[in-house]
């Protein structure tokens, strides 16, 4: 591992601090909230504020209206909304965390009201600015608006060659408002800004690490910044700190391929050592939510840094140093070796001579941009969520939530592709247009865990692409696979599961309008659902789209992963595919495989390509997964549910479980039920 240690300095203070408060953050029946209360402001104060708000929104509402057939000036809208969401969501939900917020607000409202009148006279000044600039997108998941931040380079235009760009994700504050997120990327570049880049600054949909939903803002982000702004994919850099720092590692080892360096300073890598070195807790997971680990534990995809140039930084003194040297025990059992970058007699914050380093060697390694086609790749996955690295990209796999493994490499003297696998059944190999490096003029092959298969011709634009599954042990090509069909459902990338899944991509809450068949069931799933609709908001920061059962049309079942509340008699939707999901649900109780569980105090919880349209989950009776108790420390906010589970509501929700837990599990590689293992 090299760990340069630097000249010491006085340290700074690191704005966003993820220490823990201590003892009491680990006793499930006492949570604080998160986000805290707010602070009371005046209720002139508060008038004023409601009454700008207001007219601001009145302005969005007839801008839409005046647009509505301008659709690149009506795209801009989103970058107006911030702005009222910013002051409108402090005012309704008591999220004003500070005295001076108020004048933040005020400022708010006149930077909405000033876009506004620009856009209704056609410009857009905020397209050309440079330095400190506050974009907005439409979310596709909840059609919320989201904030982001964008330091522009000096002398920009938007006719420049595309240029590097990097990422930054912020520290954990369970204060960080919209609007103070929006406020903060009005006033400060942040940490780093390297000459001639973009920086780009994720809300990350708040305090979650950017996980889940807080993951897909990334992609959503981008997307939106590349409309306007010319940026090269070949030279992204994912950079955080603290909280942030956790974020920049499991991006960097989930989507290796994707970026030129990595540079994660501080924060966690995975959970449970973290837990147990950073909050005195030892963890005791159920047998699923210990494989569920296995989504966010960094160390677990270590080996996908074999292309990714890594730079860590540690505080010498620093408890979260813990999660740098995890990782690198990690790295070292592939043959690894850490950059550590650490920082003398310095405890959660950068030291100035290691910031030094640090941009020293990220700048080279963003000058030479990625490698599209390494020589060779090692990859490895746990779950089809997160399925290539480069040129390799895994279909199918043995079994989920198993480790999976793909060593590949480019042998150009016979013209061929070499691979071993683990745990996979099918599998592409593909290089973009110009990237193959494999000659046109000869034959090309692949030799598959020894089994040598006939593979297509390089094509004139030096593009290839060869897709292979496995059938009874042996290895074969394949145009195409499985097409998602409720008769030949098999689980892969985006319809893999488990049940937080379904919130990383559109979706719809649809609320039951019949009779429940019984009270306490019924009462159990209105319950949940206020909480789920109410949480989302919380700690992904958006508005759940609801829809009665009624009302869903056949476009939202084309659209949107649908969420079912109530049961096969209160809900129509749910009465409609009842006896095509693999757990039965009636009066008389709910079964799983050769489990049976009574009705009257049983309610099944899962996800399911819905038989309606199988490119699409149906999720019964759930939200995101992890409760309040795991807001408290960002590394248990993960999936705590698996594909299924049967929640006795004899036992109240909590702030860990909707319930007692009688039974989960995962379904098979073709959604089929298998039975859970039985509990020792």
């Amino acid at each position: 591992m090299n760990t340069r240690i630097l000249a010491p300095i006085v340290a700074f203070a690191f704005c966003f601090s993820s220490l823990a408060d201590g003892p009491t953050d680990n006793l499930a029946e006492k949570v604080r909230p998160v986000p805290p209360p707010g602070v009371k402001i005046a209720d002139r104060d508060r008038a004023e504020l409601a009454e700008g708000t207001a007219q601001l929104g009145k302005e969005i509402e007839s801008l839409r209206a005046a647009l509505k057939t301008q659709s690149e000036q009506l795209a801009l809208l989103p970058d107006v909304l911030v702005y009222h969401k910013a002051v409108d969501w402090a005012l309704r939900h008591d999220e004003f965390f500070k005295s001076n917020e108020v004048a933040v607000a005020r400022g708010l409202l006149k930077n909405g009201l000033d876009r506004a009148a620009a856009l209704r006279e056609g410009r857009a000044p905020w397209l050309t600015q440079t330095g400190l600039v506050v974009r907005g997108y439409e979310s596709k998941i909840d059609g919320s608006v989201q904030p982001y931040g964008l330091v522009v380079p000096v002398g920009f235009t938007p006719k420049d060659a595309p240029r590097r760009l990097d990422f930054w994700f912020h520290g954990r504050g369970e204060q960080l408002s919209e609007m103070s997120f929006v406020d903060g990327r009005q006033k400060s570049p942040g940490e780093f800004v390297p000459t001639n880049t973009f920086v780009l600054h994720l809300y990350g949909r708040y305090c979650n690490a950017n996980k889940m939903a807080g993951e897909m803002d990334l992609f959503e982000a981008l997307a939106h910044a590349k409309r306007n702004y010319p940026i090269d994919d070949e030279r992204l850099v994912v950079r955080g700190f603290s909280m942030g720092g956790a974020a920049c590692w499991q991006f960097a080892v989930h989507y290796p391929g994707k970026w030129a360096a990595a540079a994660p300073g501080a924060g966690f890598s995975e959970t449970p050592d973290f837990l147990k070195v950073f909050q005195n807790e030892i963890v005791k997971p159920a047998w699923f939510e210990r494989k569920l680990w296995h989504w966010y534990d960094c160390t677990d995809y270590a080996v996908n840094l074999f292309n990714l140039p890594t730079v860590a930084y540690s505080g010498e003194t620093d408890k979260q140093k813990q999660a740098a040297d995890i990782m690198a025990r990690a790295m070292k059992a592939e043959g690894l070796e850490l950059t550590h970058i650490i920082g003398p007699k310095t405890a959660h914050s950068y030291e100035k001579n290691a910031k030094l380093e640090i941009n020293e060697r990220i700048d080279t390694f963003a000058a030479k941009g990625r490698d599209r086609a390494p020589e060779r790749v090692k990859f490895a996955t746990w779950t089809l969520r997160y399925n290539e690295s480069h040129w390799v990209r895994v279909e199918r796999l043995a079994q989920h939530w198993e480790e999976t493994r793909v060593d590949a490499s480019i042998v150009r003297a016979e013209n061929a592709i070499e691979a071993t696998t683990k745990n996979v059944t099918a599998i592409t190999f593909e290089m973009s247009a110009g990237r193959c490096p494999l000659d046109g003029a000869r034959a090309v092959s692949v030799k598959l865990d020894g089994q040598k298969l006939a593979a297509p011709a390089v094509k004139n634009d030096r593009s290839w692409s060869a897709t292979f599954r496995k059938e009874n042990g042996q290895w074969m090509a394949s145009t195409t696979l499985d097409a998602p069909a409720a008769s030949s459902l098999h689980k892969q990338h985006g319809l893999q599961g488990p049940i937080d899944d379904a919130f990383m991509d559109s979706f719809l809450m649809v609320r039951p309008t019949g009779q429940p068949l019984n009270e306490k069931v019924g009462a159990w799933t209105k319950a949940e659902m206020a909480h789920a609709t109410d949480h989302w908001r919380k700690q992904f920061r958006g508005d759940a789209r609801v829809k009665e059962d009624a009302a869903v049309t056949d476009a939202d079942i084309a659209a949107h992963n649908l969420i079912l509340w109530g049961d096969p008699q209160s809900n129509k939707l749910l009465a409609r595919i009842a006896d095509k999901l693999p757990l039965s649900w009636n009066a008389a109780g709910v079964k799983a495989g050769a489990q049976s569980f009574g009705g009257s105090h049983h309610v099944p919880v899962m996800i399911f390509p819905n038989p309606l349209n199988p490119k699409k989950y149906v999720v019964l009776n759930s939200g995101f997964t992890f409760r309040e108790y795991d807001y408290l420390n960002n590394a248990r906010q993960i999936a705590k549910l698996p594909d299924w589970a049967v929640v006795d509501i004899r036992t109240p929700a909590s702030a860990r479980w909707p319930g007692a837990i009688a039974s989960a599990g995962f379904f098979g590689e073709r959604w089929e039920f298998i039975e859970p293992p039985k509990a020792k």
